[in-house]
């Protein structure tokens, strides 16, 4: 028995190591015994070529709705004598070619921003799908389709009565109608996306859909069908307005990074005034009171700096939110400076197109100096949109 338990002793003694080879020596015969193997490790995400696709989202589409309503603000502005003491010289001094070739960068950024998410459609489905059940990102689905009706309204190749502009009118408002039945139909019937549940500042994107529609509408003379998406696009911002209130702005639904989607607060009115301004052929007292509202929305948000603080930090792509609405807003200070022919309604026309102009390029410089951080690890769609492993 000594003897036995002496031979024994090596082996017990003996440590095994469980990141080495796996095997231990037993004693002075010199067997091998297998080690039990280790615990394994939860897998890690391989990095593939299809990654960029993963982390690529709507939100993107903030993008192309900047340069659009830039290129829309612009054909605005220098179609007709919107001001003469105020913009107008300024536009008609530029060269034709500007305008043409500012139109066709928004083009081609929207177009290559569709060939993305449909590759994203093709080989990540899932996370498609899971972005369409994100209570932020579901709403950016209508960004592409506003970018369209954008740079729609501001060819300069086609006129409102060419048939191929009623055409892709068809084109890109029934995927927004579609879309005004996915989600309108799940804020009303089902619980878990009751309005109430999901509503956040970007949910304005919906809104902004159909009025957008109702305006491209009005400029082809469809007075019924404008009057119609208006209508839609009206009551549910009524009652997004009332429900965002009284959850303190939706703050507690949306991540630091998105603050900046805040200033769809003032866009949806500004784009009410000028679908209104097109239905009614003229920037009546209902279109200044929504332009008043924007405006006053919009002293409310740029008076509380400190709001913005931490999604300022680090450039991201959210930072585009903030081109549009101001382009927006623009928009119609210029049909209310239109309207009144006063020189304090000139003066802020001329102070909010310069702003949104000087944030488009502000964007576009950033974007060109840091590429890199477009596609962060850490955004709030990719961590929402991950498909399961």
């Amino acid at each position: 028995m000594e003897t036995i338990s002496d031979s024994l002793k090596p082996c017990v003694s003996q440590p095994l190591s469980a990141k080495g080879a796996g095997l231990a020596e037993a004693g002075d015969g010199g067997t091998m015994l297998k080690a039990s193997p280790a615990p394994s490790k939860p897998p890690r995400l391989v990095a593939s070529r299809f990654a960029m696709l993963t982390r690529f989202h709507a939100g993107y589409f903030r993008i192309s709705l900047a340069l659009s309503g830039q290129a829309l603000l612009w054909r605005t502005l220098s179609d007709r004598s919107t001001d003469p003491s105020a913009l107008h010289p300024l536009v008609q001094s530029l060269p034709s070619a500007a305008f043409v070739l500012l139109w066709s960068l928004a083009l081609l950024t929207l177009f290559a921003l569709c060939v993305l998410y449909v590759a994203r459609c093709v080989v990540r489905l899932p996370a498609v799908r899971a972005e369409f059940r994100h209570h932020v990102g579901m709403n950016y689905l209508f960004a592409p389709w506003i970018s369209w009706l954008l740079l729609l309204q501001a060819t300069p190749f086609l006129r409102p009565e060419a048939p191929s502009y009623h055409m892709l009118w068809w084109a890109f408002s029934l995927p927004i109608l579609v879309l005004d039945v996915k989600v309108y139909g799940q804020w009303f019937t089902r619980g878990r996306k009751f309005l109430s549940m999901v509503a956040n500042p970007a949910s304005h994107m919906t809104v902004i859909a159909n009025l957008m529609t109702a305006r491209a509408a009005a400029k082809m003379g469809w007075h019924e069908g404008a009057v119609a998406m208006f209508a839609v696009g009206a009551a549910h911002y009524l009652v997004l307005f009332v429900t965002l209130y009284q959850r303190f702005l939706g703050s507690d639904s949306l991540p630091a990074m998105l603050r900046p989607v805040f200033f769809l607060f003032f866009a949806a009115p500004s784009m009410a005034s000028l679908a209104w301004c097109s239905i009614s052929m003229s920037f009546d007292t209902g279109c200044k009171m929504l332009f008043f509202l924007s405006m006053f929305l919009f002293a409310s948000l740029v008076s509380r700096p400190t709001l913005f603080k931490r999604a300022m930090r680090r450039f991201s792509v959210a930072w585009w939110a903030y081109s549009f609405p101001l382009t927006l807003l623009a928009l119609a200070s210029a049909e209310y400076a239109q309207e009144v022919r006063e020189p304090a309604a000139s003066v802020l026309m001329l102070a909010l197109a310069v702003l949104s102009v000087l944030v488009t390029l502000a964007l576009m410089v950033f974007t060109a100096l840091r590429p890199n951080d477009l596609l962060p690890h850490d955004d709030p769609f990719f961590a929402g949109t991950l498909p399961a492993r």
